[in-house]
Formats: structure tokens, C-alpha cells, sequence
């Protein structure tokens, strides 16, 4: 008696070892194929993203093509989260790009159909041999891909194997009968295990494996399908959990895509299993190919039933989310630096480019007033020019941070470029706000001293003024559209401006030898031009990184 309850103690601990072992190996090597493809897709993600999301049915396509290329519907939620958040995507693009996101998930469904488990080791040798055996990126890449592809169907394997004894089972044939005949039961354990995995990919073959099993008919199945898109919907609201409106409303418009789907499946439950049955034979499909084309049909469906009503679930969730009135906060917060998009290197990588042009208005704005104050001596410039390099600071250090946890991330060569790049670039507007708080300084040294300027001096400021503006204006241009016309412009003004610096010292220093200024006020003249030829530079350096390709 004591051997036989040791024996189904060891029989239970393969049956969860086995199974908890391969989920894990399972969501591993999604998420690492999944990082295989992103890798190998580099910049074609964001330029997907910017270029076609312009109305909700290429969101849709767009939201179907990102999601079979990172393998994660989650992961295109996330994104298409971040993007609403940032405003760069209006809600009903949005809604667009989470229904797509739906149809493409049901890809790895298909893939686990084509049941290949017999040449899942050899396929992870190959992927393990381009990792290791080369240097070359796009093989590792694929390497990548083929590792988690092969990987994906020796989980499956194990989590099959861990799952036969259950036929056995009488209690858990009980379970899956009750399944059956209560469809609301099968929604809520759908949801549930879902929600608990974050992977609904991973609950997709759980159920794929208990069908072919037998343990589990078609109608019990279909319901806890119908759950597992519910609860991939708890990855929205995770991830706008302290986001803006916008955030929210998109979480809520996901939640109800897939619950009035699973509404209206539900009441259509015996038809739509009789059509599964009929399919399944009239195309000869295996249990776990079944399981597939119900997933496919059932999102597809959904997306065509619910897709003329966009402007209404738009509506719906406007009115259910009110937008909170923002108190006026005196700390500035950054706007693009969403968390949520770092796993997506080249996305995550857009909205630094978006933040560093913010942070150059800042800057700009703070040349401006700083020679407005040489000019009027007013100290609300002053104070205004103080508060601002504050928040250039703060911003600098947010993207240095935010640029720190993207080079954690699986980054191919061009990402990895692109971050240095933008810490060299960060430095640089940063210093472009260090001199116009340096040029307050010298300005307050002045009338500390009571020192005082020609009309000369400040028509030779007003021109040196001009040519700086100009430059960081189409340096801006210049790195916001990748533009290298507007770039050399920028180094065209360099030239201007040292040629024209030259011939104002050459000016000064004739003035300070007929003693026609004062030597305090002109020394501190003469430190004070050496701010703008700084400035310059520093909007050259930003106009070469464009020139040179680097952003």
C-alpha cells in the first residue's frame, strides 16, 4: 500500500513537473522568437507604425502584421498603448490596430497546428549553431527565431505528455463535462488561466493539447477559447494602470471588443460548433489545427461584425472614461518616455528622438529670453530662463535613464547606434541651455558692476542672435524629419557665425584700443560671445548626427 501511494506521488510530480516545465520553456521561447523577429525587422516596426496607422483598417492590417512579427498580441497592445499616450495615435486608429491585433495572434495557434514536434530538437541545434558557430547578425537573428520556433514544439511535448494521464482521471472528466454543458463556466476558466499566465498564446495550446487528447469535446473547448481573449485583455489594464485618458479609453475599447465577441458567440454556441465539426472534416483537420481555425474564425469574425462600429465603441468609451481636468502641476513630467515601450527597442527609440526635440525647444526658448534680458534687463526673463533649465536638466536626465534601460533590451546594430547617438545629442542640447543660463550669468555680472554696452554691442548680439536661433530651428527640422538638406543648412550658418564672430572681435578689439569702451564692460563682452560660438557648435554636433546617418 505504502509503494503504491509512493509510486502516484512520483507519477503526480512528473505529471506537474512536466507540465509547469514545459509552459515555462513554451513562454520562453515565444517571447524569444518573438525578440528574433523584431531584431531581424529593426526600424521597419516604427516605420510601419508612423506611416500606416492613417485610418482604423490599415490599423487593422498594420495591428495583424506587428503582431505575427513580435508574436505577442499583448505586445502589440502595449505599444499601440504607449503611442495613444504619447498622442501619436488617435483612439479610433487604435481600435483599428487592437482588432488586427487580435486576427494575428491567432498565426502562432496555426503554427502550433502544423504539429512538427517530431523535428523540434533538430530545429533548435540549427538555431543553436547560428547563435553560437557565427558573428554574422541577421543568421544570429535567425537563430533566434529558429531556437524559439523549435523550442515552442518541445514544450508542447512535454506539456502533451504531462496531460495524457488525465484521461484517466475520472474527477477531471467530470470537470470537462460540466465544461460542456456550462459554456459561462468554460468563458470564466478561459479567463482566468489567462490572466494568470499573461500569454494567451500559452492557453491556446494548453487547450490545443487537450483536445487532441481527448480530453475535452469541441463544445467545452470553444467557450474557454472565447475566455482566453478576455483575459489577454488584463494586459491592458495593466499597462494603463497611472496613464493618461487616451490610455484608458483604448484598455476599455480592447475589454469590449472581446467581450461582446465572446457574447455573441456564446449565444450562437451550438451552430458554431456544428460549423467547427463540419470544417474540421470537410478540410481533414487535425484536433490542434481545429482548435486553430476556431481561434482564426472567431477573431476574424469579430473584427468584421464589430469594425463598421469603430465611431461607436469610440463613442461609448468617451462617455464611460470622462477626461480628468490636469492640475496645473509646477513640475514638468516628460511625454514620450513611456516605460511600456522600452521591450520594442525601435519604437521605444522614436519617442527618445521626440523627447530630445522637446527638450531642444526648451532650449531654444532659453537663448531667446536670455538675450532678452541682455536687452531689457527685465528679470522675469531671468527667472523664466532659471525655471527652464530645470526642466532641461530633468529631461536630460529622464532620457539618459530611459536610454540606460533600452540597452537592457535585445538591440540590433542600428538601435544600438541610434542610443549613443542620442546620449551624444542629449549632452549637446543640454549644454545649449548651460550657456544661455550662462549668459544670464554674465549679464547679472554686468549690472552687479554696473557695466555698461554700446549700441553697437547689442546690434552685433542681435546678429549673432539671429544666426543661432536659425540653426537650432532647422537643427530641429533637421533630426525631426532626418532631413539633410535642412542639416547642412545648419552647418552652412556655422560657418556664417564664426566668420561673423571673427569680425565682431576684430571690431571690439579696435574699440577697446582707441579706448572707446570700457575694458571691464569689454572683457565681459568678450566672454559673453564665446556663449553664442558654443551654442553653434552644439547645433552643428546635432546636424552631423542627421548628415552622418545616425538619426
Amino acid at each position: 500500500m505504502g509503494a503504491a501511494t509512493s509510486l502516484n506521488t512520483l507519477n503526480w510530480q512528473q505529471i506537474i513537473f512536466s507540465f509547469l516545465g514545459g509552459l515555462g520553456m513554451f513562454l520562453f521561447c515565444i517571447k524569444y522568437m518573438g525578440d528574433g523577429l523584431q531584431l531581424a525587422a529593426g526600424d521597419r516596426l516604427k516605420y510601419i507604425l508612423d506611416k500606416y496607422t492613417t485610418s482604423p483598417f490599415l490599423g487593422v492590417l498594420v495591428g495583424i502584421f506587428v503582431t505575427v512579427l513580435i508574436q505577442s498580441s499583448s505586445g502589440t497592445t502595449v505599444i499601440t498603448i504607449g503611442l495613444v499616450s504619447a498622442g501619436l495615435l488617435t483612439l479610433r486608429q487604435a481600435i483599428g490596430i487592437i482588432m488586427g491585433a487580435n486576427i494575428g495572434t491567432t498565426i502562432t495557434s496555426f503554427i502550433i497546428g502544423f504539429n512538427i514536434s517530431h523535428f523540434s530538437l533538430p530545429i533548435i541545434f540549427l538555431g543553436a549553431a547560428l547563435l553560437f558557430f557565427t558573428k554574422v547578425k541577421t543568421l544570429n537573428n535567425a537563430g533566434r527565431i529558429l531556437f524559439g520556433f523549435g523550442g515552442i514544439f518541445y514544450a508542447l511535448t512535454l506539456m502533451s505528455g504531462a496531460m495524457e494521464p488525465l484521461k484517466y482521471l475520472p474527477d477531471f472528466k467530470v470537470w470537462t463535462v460540466n465544461l460542456s454543458k456550462n459554456p459561462v463556466l468554460g468563458v470564466f476558466v478561459g479567463t482566468l488561466i489567462t490572466m494568470l499566465v499573461q500569454a494567451s498564446s500559452a492557453t491556446i495550446s494548453i487547450l490545443q493539447n487537450l483536445y487532441q487528447e481527448g480530453l475535452i469535446d469541441l463544445k467545452g473547448a470553444l467557450p474557454v477559447l472565447f475566455g482566453d481573449n478576455i483575459g489577454t485583455t488584463i494586459t491592458a489594464i495593466i499597462a494603463v494602470i497611472g496613464s493618461n485618458t487616451s490610455a484608458k479609453r483604448l484598455a476599455a475599447s480592447h475589454v469590449m471588443f472581446n467581450v461582446i465577441g465572446t457574447l455573441i458567440f456564446l449565444i450562437l454556441l451550438s451552430p458554431f460548433s456544428s460549423f467547427i465539426g463540419f470544417m474540421q472534416k470537410f478540410l481533414h483537420l487535425n484536433p490542434k489545427m481545429t482548435i486553430a481555425f476556431s481561434h482564426g474564425t472567431f477573431n476574424a469574425v469579430t473584427t468584421v461584425l464589430l469594425f463598421p462600429f469603430i465611431g461607436a465603441l469610440e463613442y461609448i468609451v468617451v462617455k464611460l472614461i470622462k477626461e480628468k481636468k490636469e492640475v496645473e502641476k509646477d513640475v514638468y513630467t516628460v511625454k514620450y518616455l513611456d516605460p511600456m515601450l522600452m521591450g520594442t527597442p525601435s519604437i521605444a527609440l522614436g519617442q527618445v528622438k521626440l523627447e530630445l526635440i522637446e527638450m531642444t525647444n526648451f532650449s531654444l526658448e532659453n537663448i531667446k529670453e536670455s538675450v532678452e534680458f541682455f536687452n531689457t534687463r527685465e528679470e522675469k526673463y531671468a527667472k523664466e530662463v532659471e525655471e527652464k533649465e530645470e526642466v532641461i536638466n530633468y529631461i536630460d536626465q529622464e532620457i539618459t535613464k530611459y536610454l540606460t534601460g533600452i540597452l537592457r533590451e535585445n538591440l540590433n546594430d542600428k538601435d544600438g547606434e541610434d542610443v549613443t547617438a542620442y546620449l551624444d545629442m542629449c549632452r549637446d542640447i543640454e549644454r545649449i541651455g548651460d550657456h544661455a543660463a550662462g549668459i544670464i550669468r554674465e549679464v547679472n555680472l554686468g549690472m552687479k558692476k554696473s557695466l555698461k554696452f554700446s549700441n553697437l554691442v547689442y546690434e552685433e548680439v542681435d546678429t549673432l542672435t539671429k544666426i543661432i536661433v536659425k540653426m537650432i530651428e532647422l537643427s530641429i527640422e533637421a533630426v525631426k524629419d532626418s532631413n539633410k538638406e535642412k542639416a547642412i543648412e545648419v552647418l552652412d550658418l556655422h560657418n556664417k557665425l564664426y566668420t561673423k564672430d571673427k569680425e565682431i572681435r576684430k571690431k571690439h578689439q579696435k574699440r577697446l584700443s582707441a579706448q572707446e569702451c570700457e575694458i571691464k564692460s569689454g572683457l565681459l563682452y568678450t566672454d559673453l560671445l564665446l556663449h553664442f560660438t558654443r551654442v553653434g557648435d552644439h547645433a552643428r554636433n546635432l546636424a552631423e548626427k542627421v548628415i552622418n546617418g545616425m538619426v
